[in-house]
């Protein structure tokens, strides 16, 4: 049965899953010390945290609230129900990106580059939310969103460059909290992550950007709805900015291999070298300076060499339009395992 001092050294090193079943052992076999229960709960929630199961965050953090990263935890999930008064993610995608580069950054150190690519994809999936968040003051809440989006947003006016499935994403978005928890639920499975995709048509119209100026990244708006063109010129320039990088992001080499490692297969996970080289070759792409020049990525914000894909952080901090860097919440939780450990390492000493 591994000791305690094994079992710190394992959550140093945030092999916190291969922890947890070492302590389901020790527990199994009898040990009932309530610093190792109490380690043994941490570990699984730590479990979670790691796999990014962010549905379940809001219900964990009610679990754990007398710590202090309970509250950042829950913020960094989903709510189960349509108006439930956390919104978490929704209010803010902030404190979820923070944790996803602690994610993707712990990944790299355990030396699990399918789960860095799977990490660096889920990324993605709400980078255009996060460039449309300043202007909205939220991360795509479905509660608010109604209010702020009109005219041709969710019809079938043919005017409207939406595609089926951003008409239907659009509909939806405004309609999700206003039923059940089981419409909210499929929603958020099943339509959530294209709300960015969805609202970026309509930030990069005609009105802001004219041909040519930009790189073309997909479908854009010719007819622009009115409350898709407030704000000032400068500021929709901006918006339309961020959300043309976020999208070269979403098309890069990198984000494709995830796409091209098929799980089971027994081929295709991408290799270390693979990873680095599909990032080098997206942080070119989202380098390059602009016909217009200008690219905000560009001087924006400085790298972090010690980052395990140097720049992601000052990418997503310019799409935010705010400094966003790696979190700290698994390390805490991780710091709370470990004393909890050394303190059953002391009840037995003693």
């Amino acid at each position: 049965m591994i000791d305690s001092a094994s079992l710190v050294a394992l959550c140093e090193q945030h092999w916190y899953d291969a922890a947890l079943s070492m302590l389901t052992q020790r527990i199994a076999a009898g040990d009932n010390d309530p610093a190792i229960l109490e380690a043994h709960r941490l570990a699984a929630v730590a479990q979670r945290v790691l796999a990014l199961d962010a549905e379940d965050f809001d219900e964990l953090a009610t679990t754990v609230e007398e710590y202090a990263w309970a509250e950042r935890l829950s913020a960094s999930g989903f709510p189960h129900g349509p108006r439930d008064p956390h919104r978490g993610a929704l209010g803010s995608l902030v404190p979820l990106y923070e944790l996803m580069l602690e994610v993707l950054n712990l990944r790299a150190e355990r030396g699990e580059p399918q789960s860095l690519v799977v990490t660096a994809h889920l990324i993605g999936e709400y980078l255009c939310q996060l460039a449309w968040e300043p202007r909205l003051g939220h991360g795509g809440d479905p509660l608010r969103l109604g209010g702020q989006v009109g005219e041709r947003w969710g019809t079938d006016d043919p005017e409207c460059p939406h595609n089926s499935a951003m008409r239907a994403t659009a509909k939806r978005a405004v309609n999700a909290s206003q039923g059940d928890r089981v419409g909210f639920t499929s929603y958020l499975d099943k339509f959530h992550s294209r709300l960015g995709d969805t609202l970026a048509v309509c930030a990069m119209n005609h009105l802001t950007i004219e041909a040519g100026e930009r790189p073309d990244v997909g479908p854009t708006c010719p007819t622009p709805c009115g409350w898709a063109v407030q704000g000032s010129r400068e500021e929709r320039r901006s918006l339309d900015a961020r959300l043309r990088l976020a999208l070269i992001y979403l098309d890069s080499p990198l984000v494709a291999l995830r796409h091209h490692a098929p799980v089971g297969h027994f081929f295709g996970v991408p290799s270390v070298g693979e990873i680095s080289e599909g990032w080098l070759r997206t942080w070119q792409k989202l380098s390059a300076q602009w016909p217009d020049g200008s690219n905000p990525l560009i001087g924006a914000m400085p790298t972090d060499p010690h980052e395990a894909l140097p720049g992601l952080s000052a990418l997503i901090s310019t799409v935010a339009d705010r400094r966003i860097g790696e979190g700290t919440l698994l390390r805490e939780i991780g710091d709370d395992i470990i004393a909890a450990l050394r303190r059953a390492r002391d009840h037995v000493a003693g």
